[in-house]
């Protein structure tokens, strides 16, 4: 698949994909002989990888860290591990705060909902 077609699929921007292969996300595209980019099953499967974790909140640098672990192969195992771990705990946190925030919203709009019922209930018809 070329850049355009990747690009498409993941609804990522073709200079999206390059920075990704810049900074590591993902290895070095092979490319044809006019020099494009062919992305080959391996890169999809990474792109995807990158795209969810991304969409989930972990930072690029962790992204970055976790990848270049990953062609270390398996002696890296717990480290990637801990990568995870840590960015779990961290999503988790703001998954509360986030929670928290709601209920005070929640709590805002009902007080909004009786000062109008209020102003409703006190115009004579």
């Amino acid at each position: 698949m070329n850049i355009t077609q990747v690009a498409k699929l993941f609804n990522l921007t073709a200079a999206t994909l390059r920075y990704y292969e810049r900074i590591g996300l993902i290895p070095p595209v092979n490319r044809k002989e006019n020099g494009v980019r062919d992305y080959n099953e391996d890169d999809i499967k990474r792109i995807e990888f990158a795209k969810c974790m991304r969409n989930a909140g972990l930072s690029i640098e962790s992204l970055i860290e976790y990848t270049s672990l990953f062609t270390e192969g398996d002696k890296t195992l717990k480290a990637r591990k801990n990568i995870l771990v840590e960015e779990r705990q961290r999503l988790a946190a703001k998954l509360l705060e986030i929670e928290e925030t709601v209920k005070r919203l929640d709590k805002k709009i009902e007080h909004y909902d009786g000062l109008l019922l209020k102003k409703e209930n006190a115009i004579k018809y």
